[in-house]
């Protein structure tokens, strides 16, 4: 292998911050670093003003109202604070709402909130089970859907197969019954227009580092009339409407509000087009290699950077290792208390746990070249040449 500049294809995990973003954050560092919830005195109101101003941007890119936009340190927190606000104050009011249905394909932390629920809160947690291209299936939702029902958790762009749900139908079906819809959109606003996102869902989570914003911010926008339904994670100075106090990061606040300002250029529609058509290239390349290899995840509606590929009667852990440190993508594989499991997404949709070891999600960003993905193919082709012959 060559010493050329190590490849990355794992954007889906984590974007680089735009450069005209860390522009825009850099005077909240150093110039501008009062605390935005300071009240008495000029320099604080400058900091609150910043801070609106991303809210506002943030609320522009999913369609909704500056005050619906809580910041919280990244989707993890947004995806807690919306499923465990919502339960917990379901409680404490003693609500006859006692079912919440998550869809099978969710990101582990949703999982692991549905877990908790159900053992120290006494909800009934159910599945919703999806096709081989992992998409909800209607017809087991209408079976689970009920006046019981308190909130429906369904991720709008998965992150390991990069499926696309249809949000637009999903949220008639349940809105029909009075269930809430949270929508996971951390991957969305790089694979989809969203600006009318929030008429489809009452939560909606979002990460600042899944759209070349800054690590350790995130949002949740919570619907105005639903918000008084949410029990607070973090109590304290009664910050952000009471919903999440402390004290609001004002430079990575901005960070994220200049990031979704640019997703929502004109450029951007052009920008997805160009990942498309890398990402199909990608594709139709790495169709050729010395094993049978496999495409997962829905084929026509799916992120346009994502590429989930099984590599047949190999082991993905292999490849990756023997490509350091030359190309970054990464596997579906959970690893629990040091013992490594197939990914929770790949068994969903039907995979058996030699199959789902074998995949590798290799995502693209806009900056991936064509240079990158020659030279990808290249070393992925030779790895797998050297594994066959081991």
């Amino acid at each position: 292998m060559n010493n050329s500049k190590p490849i990355y294809l794992d954007f889906q995990a984590s974007t680089p911050i735009d450069q005209k973003v860390l522009l825009e954050m850099q005077p909240y560092f150093t110039d501008t670093f009062a605390n935005p919830h300071a009240s008495d005195h000029a320099m604080g109101w400058k900091s609150a003003i910043a801070v609106d101003k991303a809210a506002q941007e943030v609320a522009d890119l999913i369609g909704c109202d500056r005050d619906e936009i809580i910041f919280t340190s990244g989707a993890t927190e947004s995806n807690n604070l919306a499923l465990f606000g919502l339960a917990r104050r379901a409680a404490i009011l003693k609500s006859p709402k006692k079912r919440i249905l998550l869809g099978a394909t969710e990101h582990k932390c949703v999982l692991s909130v549905g877990r908790i629920l159900q053992e120290q809160y006494n909800f009934i947690v159910n599945y919703i089970p999806v096709d081989n291209k992992g998409r909800i299936l209607f017809s087991e939702l209408d079976r689970l859907l009920d006046d019981d029902v308190l909130l429906v958790s369904i991720m709008a762009v998965n992150n390991e197969i990069g499926t696309i749900q249809d949000l637009e139908k999903l949220s008639a079906k349940i809105s029909d019954t009075g269930a809430l819809l949270h929508c996971d959109a951390a991957q969305a606003p790089i694979a989809m227009d969203t600006q009318s996102l929030a008429t489809l869902a009452d939560l909606i989570s979002l990460s600042g580092h899944k759209i070349y914003g800054p690590k350790g911010v995130g949002a949740l926008y919570i619907r105005r009339e639903i918000q008084t339904d949410i029990e607070p994670l973090i109590y304290g100075g009664s910050q952000q409407n009471g919903l999440r106090s402390g004290t609001i990061p004002t430079p990575l606040c901005v960070g994220m509000g200049a990031a979704a300002s640019l997703l929502r250029s004109n450029e951007v529609r052009e920008k997805r087009k160009k990942l498309k058509a890398s990402r199909d290239r990608l594709t139709r390349l790495l169709m050729t290699m010395p094993c049978k290899t496999t495409l997962h995840g829905d084929i026509d509606n799916r992120h346009p950077g994502n590429l989930s590929i099984g590599f047949q009667g190999l082991n993905a852990q292999d490849i990756l290792g023997a490509l350091q440190p030359h190309l970054a993508a990464s596997t579906g594989s959970a690893c629990t208390s040091g013992i490594p499991e197939p990914s929770h997404v790949l068994r969903a949709i039907g995979l058996n746990p030699d199959e789902a070891n074998s995949v590798i999600r290799f995502s693209l960003g806009f900056e991936t070249t064509d240079q990158e993905i020659e030279q990808s193919v290249e070393l992925i082709k030779s790895v797998i040449h050297q594994i066959l012959l081991i």
